[in-house]
């Protein structure tokens, strides 16, 4: 499926730029934050606090759709849209990054991965054209190739197999793909090697992908080298198609992925750290503990320059006795403010990109 992937405009500072594409579900500004909805929603919240959020897209996950509920259940539930009630795009992932999470419930050959579960044990047989078949139940408007993940501190030769593999898995997924709706990525690997990135570049763009993701990275390398490998992959990247940073990150890791010319993102990291007492406030820049004692007698909102819903209606204080006696209620106003952190960041860097005041935002966070 052609996105229609539009350059809009660009950073004079940096690889910075701003763009839009078009799924079957709607359009999708760029650069653009991803909420997770690994079980095919996200969790705590409804596709409403989303919508008012301002979110446009979230992310489904393949192997975890595929043990529970299942192919045959996904398809008689009519795919994720209709199970969560979401009328705007989805991103899956194929199951790739499982490989590595759960690298000793899983073997991999030519043909695919097996995992045994982490629910009950019973054997999952992941092949690239599997991993497109469950995708096609769940609905998604995007899907990616199923990739062979390893870690970044992996030997050479290591990387060098996986990223071979992860060619030919991307070709199979290519030729399994049947439905017109559905847009597919390749998933760019290659460690934290920079001559391996480039021969994956090489090797994949030039197929007939709708858009590009860059896995392997914030998997064990230190900030500063995945940034420099982030930058030199991406400045090797099809500027006419989207690319899509995987499993990343901070807010300041969007902004720096932005910087390097990144148009996509995803990462757990606002609702897990909202489901621990863990709290983003100053437009993304600090990272405070709910549960630390300073708060016990606030009853001032969380970041009194915060506009969500959260923030406007409650108390830290409350907030951070609602955590401590582990009330649901406490999951999801923190899920809603991180959220909140995280879409408006990127709304206001497509402003910047619009504005031509990128790099001074950028500075904003350095200094931070």
């Amino acid at each position: 499926m052609d996105l229609n992937f539009v350059v809009e405009g660009t950073c004079p500072d940096t690889a910075a730029r701003r763009g839009r594409f078009r799924t079957t579900h709607g359009e999708v500004e760029t650069p653009i934050f991803m909420p997770v909805g690994t079980l095919a929603s996200v969790k705590a919240l409804t596709p409403e606090e989303l919508y008012a959020l301002g979110a446009t897209i979230i992310l489904g996950n393949t192997y975890h759709l595929a043990i529970r509920p299942g192919v045959d259940t996904l398809t008689a539930l009519g795919g994720m849209h209709t199970m969560y009630n979401w009328k705007r795009s989805i991103l899956t992932d194929s199951g790739g990054f499982q490989m590595l999470s759960l690298a000793d419930l899983r073997k991999v050959d030519e043909r695919g991965v097996r995992f045994r579960n982490h629910v009950d044990g019973a054997m999952l047989d992941l092949t690239p054209e599997h991993a497109i078949e469950i995708q096609a139940a769940i609905g998604s408007d995007i899907m990616m190739c199923l990739d062979h993940l390893e870690a970044s501190t992996a030997p050479r030769r290591v990387h060098e197999d996986a990223m071979a593999r992860t060619t030919r898995w991307a070709l199979r997924c290519l030729e399994a793909r049947k439905r017109t709706d559905q847009a597919l990525f390749a998933i760019l690997q290659g460690g934290v090697d920079k001559a391996l990135r480039t021969r994956h570049v090489e090797e994949l763009c030039q197929h007939p992908f709708d858009g590009f993701a860059i896995g392997g990275l914030s998997v064990g390398e230190s900030i500063e080298v995945m940034y420099d490998v982030l930058g030199h992959t991406t400045a090797g990247m099809p500027a006419d198609k989207p690319r899509y940073l995987m499993g990343v990150g901070t807010p300041q890791d969007l902004v720096e992925g932005v910087a390097r010319g990144v148009d996509m993102f995803d990462c757990v990291m606002p609702t897990r750290n909202a489901r621990k007492g863990g709290i983003f406030v100053d437009g993304g820049r600090r990272k405070l503990n709910l549960k630390n004692a300073q708060f016990r007698n606030q009853r001032a909102p969380l970041d009194e320059r915060c506009t969500c819903y959260t923030c406007r209606n409650y108390g830290a204080g409350f907030l951070r006795q609602q955590m401590l006696a582990k009330e649901f209620l406490a999951h999801r106003l923190l899920s809603i403010h991180n959220l909140h952190v995280y879409l408006t960041l990127m709304a206001d860097i497509r402003r910047a990109l619009r504005d031509g005041t990128f790099a001074a935002l950028r500075a904003s966070f350095s200094q931070g």
